[in-house]
């Protein structure tokens, strides 16, 4: 499996259940080391260990459970683990002020309507991946990897997620958007890399195939292209 990402480009990423689009992800995403192999990111050899080491090379991935609580609110969703304090030395308490600011901020730059003080639990679909692609933005993400944001949610709220995207992409940040509708890709991406049975059997630009051509490639009635 090889393929390069440019920055600001949405490279759709398909297959079946098994092709290994998730292994590939995890592997990007530091969860995994490949068996063999190499990664670069702007020229320079990348070997993580840890989902925090790829973090700090500005990657980031959005799960498809979204990984949030839904006790707490969209802020502190957005913080969690990297939470904002104030005060000196041992006297210290969480900065919540900033980070509502903050959150606030993050929210309006992606253009949804999520509120930093609103309870998760209360969110619809579309709101929650906000509060997810929000964590990303924290740390000037390069590349963002997101399983299956459009799963189980409504057309307005599939609508939302992918003006999304396209904010992640405005920005110059590429996004890796594994998914099994071809509709969303076919919206938001300028490549798709269809595998099959953890090999790649296509890589070409959206505008250059067609939702017909990359099912028969994900089914094996097309072999490769």
């Amino acid at each position: 499996m090889s393929f390069t990402l440019e920055a600001g480009q949405v490279v759709g990423l398909m297959g079946d259940n098994g092709a290994g689009k998730s292994t590939l992800v995890k592997m990007i995403a530091g969860n995994f080391r490949p068996s063999e192999g190499t990664m670069r990111l702007e020229g320079k050899e990348i070997v993580m260990h840890r989902p925090v080491e790829a973090r700090q090379h500005g990657i980031e991935i959005v799960h498809q459970d979204l990984a949030l609580c839904n006790n707490l609110t969209a802020a502190a969703n957005v913080f969690l683990g990297r939470e904002l304090r104030r005060g000196i030395g041992p006297f210290r308490i969480l900065d919540y002020k900033t980070m509502y600011r903050r959150a606030g901020e993050i929210f309006k730059e992606l253009k949804s309507e999520t509120r930093p003080r609103d309870l998760v639990k209360q969110m619809s679909g579309g709101q929650r991946q906000a509060v997810a692609i929000g964590r990303t933005m924290l740390s000037e993400a390069k590349i963002v990897l997101m399983d299956e944001p459009t799963a189980a949610i409504s057309v307005r709220q599939v609508a939302e997620v992918l003006n999304l995207i396209r904010e992640l992409r405005d920005r110059g940040i590429a996004v890796v958007l594994i998914s099994h509708r071809m509709p969303d890709v076919f919206t938001v991406a300028d490549r798709v890399i269809v595998m099959r049975r953890g090999r790649k059997v296509a890589d070409k630009a959206i505008a250059a195939s067609s939702p017909e051509e990359v099912t028969g490639l994900i089914t094996g009635a097309i072999e490769q292209v």
